[in-house]
């Protein structure tokens, strides 16, 4: 479909972490082009104030009109958040479909979701998004009964029935996710049981950590030069220079001003990030906007430590990677700052330098314990190996003495009575 996007811009103060006018236009166009979009006109249109009626000023949006009728557009994206009557007066002002950014990034993940809990979530946005286009926004009433019906009589028993329909379909789907989240908190359970501790890499979209984690682990996930190739987290195990094990987590990508849709409906895989030992930001170090993305994950990140979903000290467990160094002449070419590593994914330049940070992370959290153990209780012993790393044993006829260095939560869990996997 031939498509415009369209950037209202609010002029302000530039800094290091707020992007520019060029780059979050070219950002839209990528979101675009990332479902098959052809666009074949995009503008920066300055704003002075928000007009409530169409957000852009009456000149603006004639212009536009001009403008959009000469390359016969049949799609405009608005890259902002458009109220449904802004919506509905955009559409009337220029005789096409317009979307803005929340319809534009749920109808990608809508595309994109492979397994069962990403299409449910998705779903669930969808159905939050078209429950707030049904206010005072009834165009679809004219296709349906034939007139506009905002005073009343048919048109406002269609909109009536629309709500309850969409509602009693949240309230399924809600249903459904509730139970997805507690299967995933089952295999969380397990994977505690395990003695490997969980890496979880996060980071803006398209900046590579599809392509990392296959490199890191052999994996073969989906890994494109595109804006939201990964929406499902996927694990596989990696093993790091001192022969130790970790489990490896690929989640979806970040993104500016995220629906607040997603941001509820995906909070079940988000969920994965809050189970990590170590937290992997995966940067685009050759973006041009590569601090305001960092600015963007850090904010989420922190948006999910207030709400009780991360813990308040993540960063102390966070390590940066900046990817994509090869587009730098190198990793010794890219400046990174305390507690980062640079890295090429692509050709696996600095990988090696990676898997031993994250080795040196794990280590270093290591609590080293002295534990005397009855001869009977064996099975816990057993745990205690499986879980840690005995560096001396003592065996006398009353006591089994062991040191053992043990991360900080499966030292809890051990020394926890109630817990049946320390038995």
């Amino acid at each position: 479909m031939r498509t415009a996007v369209i950037l209202p811009w609010e002029r302000g103060e530039q800094s290091d972490t707020r992007r520019a006018a060029s780059a979050r236009l070219a950002e839209a166009v990528g979101l675009a082009a990332s479902i098959g979009l052809v666009v074949v006109h995009s503008a920066v249109l300055p704003l002075r104030a928000r007009r409530p009626s169409m957000l852009l000023g009456p000149g603006q949006v004639e212009e536009q009109h001009k403008a959009l009728e000469a390359a016969s557009v049949g799609l405009v994206i608005v890259d902002a958040a458009l109220s449904p009557v802004q919506q509905r007066n955009l559409e009337r002002a220029w005789g096409c479909k317009v979307i803005d950014r929340t319809g534009l990034i749920l109808d990608i993940f809508g595309e994109r979701a492979a397994t069962s809990e990403g299409a449910l979530q998705v779903e669930l946005a969808h159905l939050d998004y078209q429950r707030s286009r049904l206010v005072r926004s009834w165009t679809h009433l004219e296709r349906q009964r034939g007139g506009f019906g905002f005073l009343g009589g048919p048109g406002e028993t269609q909109i009536e029935a629309d709500r309850r329909l969409i509602g009693d379909r949240i309230a399924r789907l809600r249903r459904e996710l509730e139970q997805v989240r507690r299967t995933r908190d089952l295999h969380r359970r397990t994977r505690r049981r395990t003695p490997f501790p969980v890496v979880a890499l996060v980071g803006y979209t398209n900046a590579g950590k599809s392509t990392l984690f296959n490199a890191l682990t052999g994996a073969d996930v989906v890994a494109r030069d595109q804006l939201f190739a990964t929406l499902d987290p996927t694990m596989r195990g990696l093993t790091l220079p001192s022969g130790r094990r970790v489990i490896l987590s690929d989640t979806v990508g970040f993104i500016s001003e995220l629906p607040t849709e997603l941001v509820a409906a995906f909070r079940a895989t988000l969920e994965e990030v809050a189970e990590a030992d170590i937290i992997l930001h995966v940067r685009d170090a050759a973006h041009p906007d590569s601090a305001a993305q960092r600015a963007d994950v850090i904010a989420v990140l922190d948006g999910m430590a207030k709400d009780g979903v991360l813990a308040e000290d993540w960063a102390t467990h966070c390590v940066e990677v900046l990817n994509k160094a090869d587009l730098l002449g190198g990793t010794v070419a890219v400046t990174a700052r305390d507690n980062a590593v640079a890295v090429s994914a692509l050709t696996g330049e600095g990988l090696d330098d990676l898997a031993a940070l994250i080795d040196d992370r794990i280590a270093a959290e290591l609590q080293t314990v002295d534990y005397a153990l009855p001869p009977a209780e064996g099975a816990r012993l057993a745990w205690l190996y499986r879980h840690g790393e005995v560096v001396a044993r003592d065996d006398t006829d009353t006591a089994i003495h062991v040191r053992v260095r043990l991360l900080p939560a499966d030292r809890a869990r051990f020394e926890r009575p109630d817990e049946a996997a320390a038995r």
